[in-house]
């Protein structure tokens, strides 16, 4: 894993482990990093982090609505 350093407000300094979580957390939403790798960002187990997802806003099934729509497509071709 590689270390970047944010510029951050020194108000966050003191929630600094729930704004790493808030990161991997939107990071894992946007697709950019697995369930395991923002885990480990987090400094959590996998199932640990799953769990807290909900409370950054993140659901922890990443189904889109053009996921929906292709696998419908799919079962109509059968």
């Amino acid at each position: 894993m590689t270390t970047l350093t944010l510029e951050v407000p020194a108000s966050l300094e003191k929630d600094r482990e729930d704004t790493v979580r808030f990161l991997a957390a939107k990071l894992y939403e946007s697709g950019k990093l697995s369930l395991g790798q923002a885990a480990q960002m987090a400094g959590m187990k996998k199932w640990d982090f799953a769990e807290i997802l909900g409370d950054y806003g993140v659901d922890y099934i990443q189904y889109t609505y053009e996921d929906v729509v292709a696998d419908v497509e799919r079962i109509s071709e059968r």
